[in-house]
């Protein structure tokens, strides 16, 4: 019997091991789980994917892919007449409020790169593309930098306390990195 011509399963692959790790976290990424998932043969996600990490480091970079150009869109409607510190709370207050699910997924994955060296430089290759975005806008990379540590740190303490987004909190943390 002829082999399939299947060009599209290693992104359906990538698609489901997304899924599995956004209901089931990292912990329940298998290739025999995203092989469920995908409707594939187990086999099949070996053959794409040779190793677990593999799978993770094209999932994070679909996902870091979308994340950024979310960023992206955002910086280039930035209305030069806003004060800055406004329009990076409204940024900060459209990801918090925005769907929890997709936000956790994207940290689980980014949060990999602590145990999966493999991520790692993916992971850091996303924050230097966001210091990059902000600095075109704060006009030096340093406080560029400190703003993305400072919308992680403000995502993650969303993420893990369920607190209330304060609008005011966060643009009076952003004015202070500002300066």
């Amino acid at each position: 019997m002829p082999r399939r011509y299947d060009p599209d399963r290693p992104q359906r692959i990538i698609d489901a091991a997304i899924r599995v790790v956004g209901e089931r976290g990292i912990a329940g990424l298998s290739h025999r789980a995203v092989a469920a998932e995908a409707d594939v043969p187990l086999g099949s996600t070996t053959y794409h994917f040779a190793s677990l990490d593999d799978l993770l480091v094209a999932a994070l970079r679909q996902v870091n892919g979308a994340w950024l150009a979310g960023i992206e869109e955002w910086e280039r409607g930035v209305d030069a007449s806003v004060p800055l510190a406004d329009e990076l709370t409204r940024l900060v207050e459209e990801s918090l409020t925005g769907d929890r699910a997709r936000a956790e997924l994207e940290y689980e994955l980014y949060l990999a790169a602590l145990r999966h060296e493999a991520v790692r430089p993916l992971a850091a290759e996303c924050l230097d593309a966001m210091v990059e975005l902000l600095a075109r806008r704060t006009g030096d990379e340093g406080t560029a930098r400190a703003l993305v540590g400072l919308i992680d740190g403000l995502t993650l303490q969303h993420l893990l306390t369920g607190r209330e987004f304060d609008r005011a909190e966060v643009r009076d943390a952003v004015v202070r990195v500002l300066g």
